[in-house]
């Protein structure tokens, strides 16, 4: 072979041998290049190397951060919680001040004023909207049941039923009815005997019923024995010494504003008068305030035909507004609106559950309202006045509300 031909055939081998030299330079023209093109010098970017902190550096400012952002939240904590004690007191403060104004604010019996004037704004708003005429909701006979015995106020002592007698007072051309009377106050009712539990006695005196329990009162202390305060006692006693009259108000609230002065003229209805007039049956709920219930069956007399057949006189030219009953000698006492009266169902209650009233509920003669609550359907009626002034209430003497609607 000839020297050419020998040399031709070893320069692709050292043509290879040289390629990774030229490799090598890649780089060098690379970074040329790129300072060529604008980008990051290659000094700089060895200096951002250079640079880049360590992990140790970069774990203590994340607790530096964590530390700040911490500081920042007890800051804003503490400015809360100053905030907060801050209104708490003025709450408390204005709380304290609230109830000494409503404490030391003068009232009506136990209620004082400013709850009294919220007893009168809801009365206001249930009269706006349903103009006491909204009828309560009736059932059929077959839920009905006997009510409990429930308060005995008024009815200390068993009546002798034919020594009642319903005073009427304020009726339009009374003078001239057949029952009329110049006094129905000198009217004496007879009673069978003492109605208290006594000493060793059952509870029940001589009514022969179950007394029940209210709720209201201490169950371990006979409603007969609860007793007026001292002072309205010492008035009764004198009373009854000046005009002979029976002593009155023997009961928690004691004697009425509302009672009637001696020598009060009216009519004096037996029985008989009131029983002429329609009969009217109801099944309705009665409901306590101490929160239970029941279905009843009731007969009797509307109240608005009672009005009709005995007519309120005008008062300063206008119909009275109102209508104040009590018990024989006035030991309970309950006012009402003229317009409940005249709610259709509104009852002179002579009949309970298909039997004539017992005495401890009321017999002869007792109201059932409905749309009222419990204590505001006096038992034993012995007077119905017509006035224009709003009467005394035996409960609302005690802090419970006037009107009692439902």
């Amino acid at each position: 072979m000839s020297e050419p031909e020998e040399r031709a055939m070893n320069e692709p081998e050292e043509k290879d041998r040289n390629e990774p030299e030229e490799h090598a330079q890649e780089p060098v023209a690379v970074v040329a290049e790129t300072v060529a093109e604008g980008e990051v010098p290659r000094s700089e970017v060895v200096e951002a190397v250079a640079e880049s902190p360590s992990a140790e550096e970069v774990a203590a400012r994340r607790v530096r951060e964590t530390e700040d952002a911490d500081a920042k939240v007890l800051e804003s904590s503490r400015s809360h919680t100053r905030r907060a004690f801050l209104g708490a007191a003025v709450g408390v403060a204005a709380g304290y001040g609230m109830y000494r104004y409503v404490e030391s604010a003068s009232g009506e019996g136990m209620q004082p004023g400013p709850l009294r004037k919220a007893f009168e704004a809801n009365a206001a708003i249930s009269r706006g909207v349903f103009q006491d005429a909204a009828l309560a909701p009736t059932y059929p006979m077959s839920r009905a049941e006997v009510l409990r015995v429930n308060g005995l106020y008024g009815l200390k002592m068993p009546l002798k039923p034919e020594s009642w007698r319903l005073q009427v007072v304020g009726v339009q051309g009374a003078v001239r009815h057949a029952r009329y009377m110049p006094d129905v106050t000198a009217w004496k009712y007879e009673y069978a005997g003492d109605g208290g539990s006594g000493e060793g006695g059952s509870g029940e005196g001589g009514f022969g019923e179950d007394r029940g329990h209210d709720t209201k009162v201490d169950p371990n202390v006979g409603t007969s024995a609860k007793m007026a305060p001292e002072e309205a006692m010492k008035k009764a006693g004198q009373d009854e010494n000046h005009t002979g009259r029976s002593p009155r108000g023997f009961e928690e609230s004691g004697e009425s504003r509302s009672t009637l002065a001696p020598h009060t003229p009216g009519l004096l209805l037996t029985m008989a008068d009131v029983l002429r007039l329609p009969r009217h049956e109801l099944v309705t709920e009665f409901k306590c305030i101490e929160g239970w219930s029941q279905i009843v069956q009731w007969a009797g007399v509307r109240m608005a035909d009672f009005l009709e057949a005995y007519p309120p006189a005008d008062v300063d030219g206008r119909e009275p507004k109102f209508v104040y009953m009590e018990t024989p000698d006035g030991d309970y006492y309950t006012g009402y609106d003229m317009r409940v009266m005249r709610h259709p169902q509104t009852l002179l209650v002579t009949e309970m559950m298909g039997a004539a009233l017992t005495q401890f509920h009321g017999a002869p003669l007792r109201l059932h309202m409905p749309t009222k609550y419990g204590y505001k359907q006096i038992k034993r009626i012995g007077l119905i006045a017509y006035t224009g002034q709003k009467p005394d209430d035996y409960w609302t003497k005690l802090g419970y509300d006037w009107y009692a609607g439902l």
